[in-house]
């Protein structure tokens, strides 16, 4: 899901270990004899990197946490109600740098044997999404978009209409 113009191109990131931290929570349950897992449109907000994008429940590391999978547990309490016991732990991604707000982001790959209840966080989410792993394969769910006119096409997955595309498209 990198856009084609980057794709052979090695950029100079801060090590992954420094910097900002940040963990999301891909969140994987069967319902109907499918793969699901949430996805959340952000709310729009004045100058921010990610207002109004979809993305995985997620945010900074706290004081608080131990480590990354205890923020993206703690955080997908926060933004989806989502009770961080109910979760079992799979394992993560490999890091991945955000550009735009500097942050490492470490995606947590958890499961739950029940489909969810979300409750979303009114000031953190302005939507909850659900989609399956069938629908994300389905060549007919990517596309491409150009966010802006000085910038490249991006390739994208169509979800309900919405855009999903960069560190989450690159996650997914």
């Amino acid at each position: 899901m990198v856009p084609k113009i980057y794709r052979n191109q090695r950029f100079a990131y801060p090590d992954e270990n420094e910097g900002k931290q940040s963990g999301v929570l891909v969140l994987l349950y069967e319902k109907e004899g499918q793969v699901h897992l949430p996805l959340i449109q952000r709310p729009e907000y004045e100058k921010g990197a990610h207002s109004g994008q979809v993305s995985f429940p997620g945010g900074k590391l706290e004081p608080q946490d131990a480590n990354l999978t205890e923020t993206a547990l703690r955080e997908a309490h926060e933004e989806v109600g989502v009770l961080p016991q109910t979760v079992t732990v799979i394992g993560s991604l490999s890091k991945l740098y955000i550009q735009p707000s500097g942050f490492w982001v470490l995606p947590t790959v958890g499961y739950v044997s029940a489909p969810p209840s979300f409750v979303p966080d009114q000031h953190e989410v302005a939507e909850v999404l659900t989609t399956t792993l069938e629908h994300l394969n389905h060549p007919d769910t990517i596309k491409e978009v150009e966010p802006r006119s000085d910038m490249p096409k991006f390739p994208y997955f169509d979800v309900d209409g919405r855009v999903v595309w960069g560190a989450t498209a690159m996650m997914l």
